[in-house]
């Protein structure tokens, strides 16, 4: 066998081996890339929801005009007033400090005559029905002062079940079905929440502020593992290259 016959596969194989490590580095340094878009992103997005936060409250018509022009609502500090409808409340299925329970969204009844779902706050399993947690139960005219909560587009996620109507216990805030099972039309309701804040409810239950504001922030740690992942790609084939040289004769 003639010593061309012999390198042609050899540089095909190279030529083979170097388009896949160009392929796999480009994947790895874009991978890094995005997830540094992605940081830049996100703390923005952190920087805006603690302005939202501590901004001074505003008004639910102040709220419901930024959501007609587009602008995001999620986490702005609103006021509002009204009475609950504690018949009509809802029941969403919740972890709070380690334990199991329910937070409570009631109708609150406007001047208007329409309804804004409140998220009064979290009451352990064993306090679901309000009939055990009476005094809790608000009548006459509240301001509640919280922060305003976006309508979900849809279910989040395949893995969360399906709400349980019957049974009033939600799985995820479907706020056409929460108003729907309740008898109130879906014109007759404000498009979004508001999460109560932790002003005390007479013997602690519901127990308000539980909005969950931590996201999850681990972009830079990402990008460091795929931009690590491409050093390692380039180290290996630099070495791996040097030692099919072998010695310097």
């Amino acid at each position: 066998m003639t010593e061309r016959q012999v390198s042609a596969p050899s540089r095909k194989r190279s030529v083979l081996t170097g388009i896949a490590v160009l392929v796999a580095l480009a994947i790895l340094v874009s991978l890094g890339t995005w997830q540094v878009e992605r940081l830049r992103w996100k703390e923005k997005l952190l920087a805006d929801i603690a302005e939202r936060r501590q901004a001074p409250p505003a008004s639910l018509a102040d709220i419901e005009a930024l959501a007609a022009t587009g602008e995001d609502i999620d986490y702005r500090h609103a006021t509002v007033s009204g009475e609950y409808v504690n018949s009509k409340e809802r029941h969403f299925f919740a972890t709070w400090h380690g334990r199991t329970g329910f937070y409570v969204y009631t109708p609150l009844q406007l001047a208007d005559r329409r309804y804004l779902f409140v998220n009064r706050g979290f009451v352990p399993y064993e306090n679901k029905e309000p009939a055990m947690r009476m005094q809790g139960q608000l009548t006459d005219q509240q301001t509640v002062t919280g922060l305003a909560r976006a309508k979900l587009p849809g279910k989040p996620s395949w893995v969360v079940p399906d709400n349980d109507v019957a049974k009033n216990i939600f799985y995820w805030k479907d706020l056409d079905v929460m108003a729907s099972s309740v008898e109130l039309d879906k014109a007759q309701v404000v498009p979004f929440f508001v999460d109560a804040d932790d002003t005390p409810n007479p013997k602690g239950l519901p127990i308000g502020g539980v909005t969950d504001v931590d996201l999850p922030n681990n972009h830079l740690q990402y990008a460091f593992t795929w931009y690590g992942l491409a050093a390692t790609l380039v180290v290996i084939v630099v070495v791996a290259r040097f030692r099919k040289r072998g010695p310097a004769q």
